[in-house]
C-alpha cells in the first residue's frame, strides 16, 4: 500500500472519533496496539537496528494489526530516532492503516502555547498532513488551556485527542497529585476533558477528547476525588498485561468508568512477532480476554 500523491483535500471523518471509537471496540475488543520498533525489540525479531529493519518492522506489524484490532499506537520516537527516513515510514504506516480503516493513535505527547501549539495541530491532525492520525497524545503541563489549538482542530477534523491525566511513572506524582487551593492538577485535566466532552455526553456518545490513565497507579483517582465516569472520555489505560495490573486494579482505578478504558499493550502483544500470523493471533487473543475483563471484571490478561 503505498501513501496518496493526490494533490485532492482528502474528506474528514464523517463522525467524531469518539463514535468511531465505540464501534470499533465492540467489534474488536478494547486492545490498542502498540507499534514500539526500539532496539531491544527488533533485535528480538531477528532484525537490523537501521531503517531496513525499522521497515519490516512496521509492515509486519501492519499487516497483522490492519482490520484485526480496535486501534494501532504507533510511537513516534521510536520512528523519529533515525531521522527523516523513519518519519517516512511512520506517513506510510499512518497511510496504511488508514486505507483499510484501522484507527491509529498517534503517541507523540506533545505539548506547547500559542502558534506552536498550532503547528502541532496541523502535523498531526490537519486535513492533508502526511502525518496525520485519528488522534494523537499530548501533554497539558503548560496548563489545559494551552492544548486549546489541538482540540479545537481535532473537533473540526472529526479526530481525537488523548491528555496525559494520571501516569504509572513513580515521577508522574510529584506533578499530578499536586494541589493548587482544593483542586489536583490531575482534577484540572479531568475537568477540562469533561467539559470538551459535555455535548458528547448530553447525546450518550463517548467524547472524542480522552485521557491517558494508568492501570497500575492505585488509589490516586479517589484519594484525588475524580470522577472518571463523569468525564465520558476513553481512557487509555497502559499497565495492563506485561506491567501486571490486576482485575481488582482496574476496579479500584476505573470504576464505573471501566467501560471506556482501551488497553495499551506493546510488549505483551509484539513478543509474538515477527511471524505475522501468531502477532495477529496474539493480537485477537488479548483482545477477547481484555473485553472479558474490562466487561465483567475477570482476571486481567
Amino acid at each position: 500500500m503505498a501513501v496518496s500523491t493526490s494533490d485532492q483535500l482528502p474528506s474528514p471523518p464523517d463522525r467524531p472519533f469518539g463514535e468511531r471509537l465505540r464501534e470499533a471496540m465492540d467489534a474488536h475488543g478494547p486492545l490498542c496496539a502498540g507499534i514500539d520498533p526500539h532496539a531491544a525489540l527488533l533485535s528480538a525479531w531477528g532484525l537490523p537496528d537501521d531503517i531496513e529493519g525499522l521497515d519490516a518492522f512496521s509492515r509486519i506489524c501492519v499487516e497483522a494489526f490492519a482490520g484485526e484490532v480496535a486501534c494501532v499506537k504507533p510511537q513516534s520516537a521510536f520512528f523519529e530516532r533515525f531521522g527523516s527516513a523513519g518519519v517516512a515510514i511512520l506517513e506510510r504506516t499512518l497511510a496504511d492503516l488508514r486505507e483499510v480503516g484501522t484507527l491509529t493513535l498517534l503517541d507523540v505527547k506533545r505539548g506547547d502555547i500559542g502558534s506552536t501549539m498550532g503547528g502541532y495541530a496541523q502535523a498531526y491532525l490537519g486535513a492533508t498532513a502526511p502525518l496525520r492520525a485519528d488522534a494523537i497524545t499530548v501533554s497539558p503541563y503548560l496548563g489545559y488551556g494551552s492544548l486549546r489549538p489541538v482540540l479545537d482542530l481535532a473537533a473540526e477534523q472529526g479526530r481525537g485527542v488523548f491528555v496525559l491525566a494520571l501516569t504509572s511513572n513513580p515521577e508522574g506524582a510529584s506533578v499530578q497529585h499536586a494541589r493548587l487551593g482544593a483542586e489536583s492538577v490531575a482534577g484540572s485535566v479531568v475537568a477540562g476533558v469533561t467539559a470538551d466532552n459535555a455535548e458528547a455526553a448530553r447525546a450518550g456518545r463517548l467524547g472524542s477528547v480522552g485521557m491517558v490513565v494508568g492501570a497500575t497507579i492505585g488509589s490516586a483517582v479517589a484519594d484525588l476525588g475524580l470522577d472518571l465516569a463523569a468525564a465520558d472520555a476513553p481512557l487509555l489505560a497502559p499497565g495492563i498485561g506485561a506491567q501486571g495490573a490486576t482485575a481488582e486494579d482496574l476496579r479500584e482505578v476505573f470504576g464505573a468508568a471501566l467501560g471506556n478504558v482501551l488497553a495499551s499493550s506493546s510488549r505483551d502483544v509484539l513478543g509474538a512477532g515477527p511471524d505475522v500470523a501468531s502477532l495477529r493471533e496474539r493480537a485477537r487473543d488479548v483482545a477477547a480476554d481484555l473485553r472479558t475483563t474490562l466487561s465483567t471484571g475477570g482476571d486481567a490478561p
